[in-house]
Order: structure tokens, then C-alpha cells, then sequence
């Protein structure tokens, strides 16, 4: 089975796979102070969860855009997996073309949305993460990384908003029925929700019209996605809530093959910590 790790800013992603099937994905809070055996502790309880133990691991991949955290999730996964990850990064094969001024810039994420995306969709497409930042990806049918831009995420910009306001609060993120609000509520989730909408509209044609991308798929992933999408008008041609832990499937698949396979520094982690004493 393969253990595939997402840290991003707000929250971790993780998955296993047994083969090509996700047998569950989880979420969890980003939480710097955490150590790695509570971590190794909550990956142990939702592993049971599902019927999987540490044993049955035997490969682990990770990609992180929050340095800090890198350490502890590392350690507890050699401790309690007996495998350092593999860490999406310098070194790894991404089968792109990074057309980036400097590629070592681009965030992890970014690279394994786009490695999903292009791999499993097609080129050219756009690919857009509603996380806490929201990011746009430009591929090529070449399989070219060609930039794209970050804006705010949908989350951070409420509240951003609120903190620096007196009499704001925050309000729940759906989408009224009329982009005129007569509440300070649906104001609220007019300007945010329609805001947003019309912000990936403009950034998605832009993309288009100055590559000549005319037909590039949007590939979109993010919880949040489904905001944008919810309206009459679809700007999205797929939502993908797995695409980053697919792009890292993909991504161990390929290296893996190309330099062969993790090897555990220890098996049945169990009756190692009862004779560790």
C-alpha cells in the first residue's frame, strides 16, 4: 500500500492506496507544535479506522508548502512506517517542462496538481487550487509548465476582511440567490462568492486569449470549488477533490520505476516498540 502526504498551509491531506484504488483519504489541521508520535498516533487511529496497520505500508510520498512541519511528519513516518518519504522537490521526476524563471519557486502543490491534471485530462488545460491561496496553472499540450498567478483564497479573503473591520463577522460561505443583497449577510456572501466567480472567469479567459489556448480545459480541485461552480454559468470543466493525491500517486508510480523501490528499515512496528523497553 502507499501512504501519500499533501502539508499545505491550512491543512494535511493524506490517502492510501492499495494499487490504483484510494482506499480513504483524510484531512487534518496543520498544527506546527505537534509532535511527530501524536502524528504517528493519528495516522495509527485513522489507519485502524479502515483496517490498515503501519505494516501494510510500504511505500510513502510527500509534498509540503510548509517547511516547519516537514521535519516531524518525516520522523514519525520512518519511526512508526520504517520509510522516509519520498518529497516531491528538487531531484524528482515530474514529467513537466517547468518554463519557470526559477522552477525551484514553484510550490509542490502547484507541480503535483499539474502532473494530475495533464496526466489524467490532457493538455492544454488550466488547473486551479481554492485553497488558502488560490492558484492558476497554465499546461501546454506539451506537457509545458508555463506559470500562471496566485490570488487570494476564498477563506483567507473573508477573513481578512473581517479582522479589519468593526462591525463584520463572519458569515457562512454559500451562494446567495442574488448578487443584490439586502442583509449584511448575503452582502457578504454576494460580494465573496460572485467576487471570486468573476475573478476566476476573468484570470481562466485571460489565460486563454493570451496563449491562444481557446480550448484548454479548467481543472479545478479545493473544497471550495464547488462555490464557484455552483452558479448557472459553469467556468469549470472538471472538479477533481482527489487531484493532488492522484498527482502524487502518479508521481511515486514514475519514480519508483525509475529508481526502484522504498525499502523499510524495520517491519511489524508493533512488537518493535514492546521490545524497545
Amino acid at each position: 500500500m502507499l501512504l501519500v502526504i499533501d502539508v499545505g498551509n491550512t491543512n494535511i491531506k493524506m490517502g492510501v492506496y492499495d494499487g490504483n484504488k484510494l482506499v480513504q483519504s483524510w484531512r487534518m489541521s496543520v498544527k506546527v507544535e505537534r509532535t511527530s508520535d501524536e502524528f504517528g498516533a493519528v495516522m495509527g487511529e485513522l489507519f485502524a479506522g479502515v483496517g490498515v496497520t503501519f505494516d501494510d505500508i510500504d511505500g510513502v510520498i510527500m509534498s509540503s508548502v510548509c517547511p516547519p512541519i516537514n521535519y516531524t511528519i518525516e520522523h514519525a513516518c520512518e519511526y512508526y512506517i520504517g520509510i522516509k518519504p519520498m518529497m516531491v522537490g528538487m531531484g524528482i521526476k515530474t514529467g513537466l517542462d517547468v518554463k519557470y524563471t526559477n522552477p525551484h519557486e514553484v510550490g509542490a502543490d502547484r507541480i503535483v496538481n499539474s502532473v494530475a491534471a495533464y496526466k489524467l485530462y490532457g493538455g492544454p488545460c488550466i488547473v486551479v487550487d481554492f485553497g488558502t491561496a488560490t492558484t492558476f496553472n497554465l499546461i501546454s499540450a506539451k506537457g509545458e509548465f508555463l506559470g500562471g498567478c496566485i490570488a487570494p483564497g476564498i477563506k483567507s479573503a473573508m477573513e481578512s476582511l473581517v479582522n479589519n473591520t468593526a462591525r463584520l463577522t463572519n458569515v457562512e460561505l454559500v451562494r446567495p440567490a442574488s448578487i443584490i443583497g439586502k442583509t449584511t449577510e448575503s452582502n457578504l456572501q454576494a460580494g465573496i462568492i460572485y467576487g471570486f466567480t468573476g475573478l476566476v472567469g476573468y484570470i481562466i479567459d485571460e489565460f486563454r486569449r493570451e496563449r491562444g489556448f481557446g480550448e484548454a480545459k479548467v481543472v479545478a480541485t479545493g473544497g471550495l470549488s464547488q462555490l464557484v461552480q455552483s452558479g448557472e454559468e459553469k467556468i469549470l470543466d472538471i472538479v477533481d477533490r482527489s487531484l493532488t493525491l492522484k498527482g502524487l500517486k502518479l508521481l511515486y508510480d514514475a519514480n519508483i520505476a525509475a529508481t526502484g523501490r522504498q525499502v523499510k528499515r524495520h517491519t511489524n512496528v508493533e512488537y518493535r516498540h514492546r521490545h524497545a523497553k
